[in-house]
Parts: structure tokens; C-alpha cells; sequence
């Protein structure tokens, strides 16, 4: 391979945004362009979440996962602080409302203690409502140091520090496929081409697509998940001084309906995990009979709602009955009422189901020729966006090439 000179990065969310960076500090003249096909940056994934900087709580000890959420933390405090990024500590409790939660607790502390998670604590119920007074539940784990940020805000800067560097973000640009031609890789939008020597996608939830224009979409398949919220309404905000986690179910990557104060003091209440008709479908009437062929035609689809249909019920419930929704946070906050909650927004998660309908809860990369594509970026791929970044570029192997 000749040493590359320009590389394209596709979608300007919080990875690709960090991989571009990345690219601006590890190879100084080196041409970064990012294709973002909506007209701002943060449009889905990264603009639609919880807004929380993780500790590292929940992550297998030794695992990447667990690496690059420590290392990710520090960096985006590091990084906030540089860029006036808003960023507030407000803490953290995960709460077993029964004793048969006892044991995903004890779990979720052993992992904690193992990955050197600063500050983690068990607390008994006594204990639970020194933090938060109007949590009930038989014991839980604290958490002191995780954080809200503004991950808009954080994206945004991430674009003027490329920018800054000489790199270039361009908007409204919707890369519709790609192609290596020769030593160099042919970027297609509906309106221009260009060439790069390498490219980097990051694409989320249209990432299915690009891997198919190379004629190799791989073994997995990105499933939309729509994860739906409420907000508490301003007179009952005082009931949440931090954020509040049930003990999550080991059997999905989600982590439960939960409860978030954000950088601002608004307390959101959510995501609940209901599939989503659409690749963007941030509504039950947003229906692609594309997307929806699509999802049909993958058998991991048709495994994962048979091992998983009962849970999917739920979450429907959840998602058509606001006072179903508020049981479920009744279960650790039983004073709220049913007017406390007012609907908000949703996001849609981008993820990736292998073929025997397993949920993929790893990072995934595929690397075809000079194309690197991110297939999967499960949680907490906002919280250690810029570690991930340093291992995704140097999973493109461009040092080697530069030499």
C-alpha cells in the first residue's frame, strides 16, 4: 500500500467525529474528509441518548469494552474541559428493588471492584435514601463519579477541532455506496464522487448498506431499536438528584428504564427497547416496507423474536401505555404519578444481530481492502468514543502505510 494522503470518514456522529480527530492528531497533513448526509452533526444516535458519561460499572473485567470505557471517560472529561463542553458529576445508583435482584447486583459489584471503578460502594436500603430520598430498594451500588454531558455539544466540537486541524465536514452529503478502484476507494453521493486512499465508515444505522455496495455485508445484520422517553415535569423534578439504574437483564444490552438528571437539570425517564419499522423510525407511524423486507429477509431477525417475544410484549406495553411505563419506574420510585411523567423524545440504536439472532454486544469492525467499516458500536460507544477512536484508526493499519 502507498501512503495514504486523504481518507474519508462517513457519518459525522460521535465516532466518526473522534475518528476524524483522531486522524487530524495522529497524522498531521494528513486529508480528512467527513460525509454526513443529514444537514447538522449528532442528527441520530449520538444526539438521542441518555447523555451519560459511564464509569465502566457494568463491563466484563479484561474485556475491550471495559478498556476503552476507563480510558474513553478520562478522555472526554479531559476533552470537556478543553472545549467548554458541558459536563456535571451527579452520581449514580443501581438498585435491586427484591431480593431476587440480589444476585445481578453482587455481579454487576464484582465487575465494578474488578475494572477499578473509583468510588463504587454497596449501600443497604437505609443507605439508598441518604443519596436519593425518594428511591426505595433492598440494596444498591453507588457510582459517585458518573457524569452528565452534552454529547450534541461535544460532537459539535469535535467538527471545529477537525476543522481546525485543516479536515473538512461536509453536511447534507448522503454517501450512497462504494467502490475500490485500483489502489483507491470511489465515494458515490447522489450529487459528486470522490476518491480517498482509504475510508473509515461509521455510518450506524445505514452502515448495512455501504458494507453491501463492497459486495460484503458480512454475518451480521443492524436491527433498529427504538428506545422511547419520558421527562419528568419541573415540580417533580426534585425526586432525582443524580440517576437512578434498575439491575439490568443479562440476557440484552440495554440497561432499563431509568432515570437521568441531565446537564441542564431536566430528569429524563427511559429508553424502554421496542423495534423500530423504519432504520430511522423515532415513531410508531415512521414504517419502511423496505426496512421492514429488509429485517424479514435476515434470519437472525426471525431467531431473535422467537427466543426473545415475551420481552418484546413488554416493551410494546410499555411503549402504547404510559401508566405500563410507570409501573416499571415505580418499582424503585413509588411516589411518581402518572402526571409527573410527560413524553419526550426517542433515539434509535443501531444494533447489530448476528444470524442465529444473537444481540451482538461487542464492538465489531470489518475490514475490506482500504475500507474499514465499524459494524457494531454498542454502549458505552459515546462515553469511550475518543479511546475507541485510537483503536479504530489503529485498526486501519494507515501508521504502517505512512511510514
Amino acid at each position: 500500500m502507498t501512503n495514504p494522503v486523504s481518507v474519508g470518514v462517513i457519518g459525522a456522529g460521535i465516532l466518526g467525529l473522534a475518528v476524524a480527530r483522531e486522524l487530524t492528531i495522529r497524522f498531521p497533513g494528513l486529508s480528512v474528509t467527513v460525509l454526513e448526509k443529514e444537514d447538522h452533526v449528532a442528527a441520530h444516535q449520538s444526539g438521542h441518548n441518555s447523555g451519560v458519561l459511564h464509569a465502566g460499572v457494568y463491563y466484563t473485567p479484561g474485556s475491550l469494552k471495559a478498556a476503552l470505557c476507563r480510558r474513553g471517560a478520562a478522555m472526554t472529561r479531559e476533552f470537556c474541559q478543553e472545549n467548554a463542553v458541558p459536563l456535571k458529576e451527579v452520581g449514580k445508583l443501581i438498585v435491586a428493588t427484591s431480593k431476587r435482584e440480589l444476585a445481578g447486583l453482587s455481579e454487576i459489584e464484582r465487575r465494578a471492584s474488578l475494572n477499578q471503578v473509583p468510588g463504587i460502594r454497596r449501600l443497604t436500603s437505609a443507605q439508598i435514601t441518604e443519596i436519593e430520598p425518594c428511591t426505595q430498594g433492598v440494596a444498591a451500588l453507588h457510582s459517585p463519579h458518573t457524569a452528565a454531558v452534552d454529547f450534541v455539544a461535544m460532537c459539535e466540537a469535535l467538527a471545529r477541532t477537525v476543522t481546525a486541524a485543516g479536515g473538512t465536514v461536509l453536511l447534507q452529503t448522503p454517501v450512497t455506496g462504494l467502490r475500490e478502484v485500483g489502489s483507491r476507494v470511489r465515494v458515490r453521493s447522489a450529487a459528486a464522487e470522490w476518491t480517498f486512499d482509504s475510508v473509515i465508515v461509521c455510518a450506524g444505522l445505514t452502515g448495512d448498506t455501504l458494507a453491501a455496495s463492497l459486495g460484503t455485508p458480512g454475518d451480521l445484520r443492524i436491527v433498529p431499536f427504538r428506545g422511547e422517553y419520558f421527562e419528568l415535569r419541573a415540580a417533580a423534578r426534585h425526586r432525582v438528584h443524580g440517576m437512578i439504574y434498575p439491575v439490568p437483564d443479562p440476557r440484552y444490552p440495554f440497561l432499563g428504564v431509568h432515570l437521568t438528571r441531565d446537564v441542564r437539570g431536566h430528569v429524563h425517564v427511559g429508553p424502554n427497547a421496542v423495534l423500530a419499522l423504519a432504520l430511522e423510525g423515532y415513531r410508531w407511524r415512521d414504517i419502511s416496507p423496505a426496512s421492514v423486507a429488509r429485517m424479514a429477509a435476515w434470519p437472525g431477525t426471525w431467531r431473535l423474536a422467537r427466543h426473545h417475544w415475551r420481552s418484546g410484549i413488554s416493551e410494546i406495553a410499555g411503549s402504547l401505555s404510559k401508566r405500563h411505563y410507570l409501573d416499571r419506574v415505580r418499582a424503585y420510585q413509588p411516589d411518581l404519578q402518572l402526571a409527573d411523567l410527560v413524553r419526550s423524545g426517542s433515539g434509535v440504536r443501531a444494533q447489530a444481530v448476528a444470524r442465529n439472532g444473537g444481540l451482538v454486544d461487542d464492538f465489531a469492525l470489518q475490514r475490506e481492502g482500504r475500507v474499514l467499516l465499524v459494524r457494531n458500536a454498542p454502549s458505552p460507544a459515546a462515553t469511550a468514543s475518543l479511546a475507541i477512536a485510537e483503536h479504530v484508526v489503529a485498526a486501519a493499519e494507515l501508521g504502517s502505510a505512512r511510514a
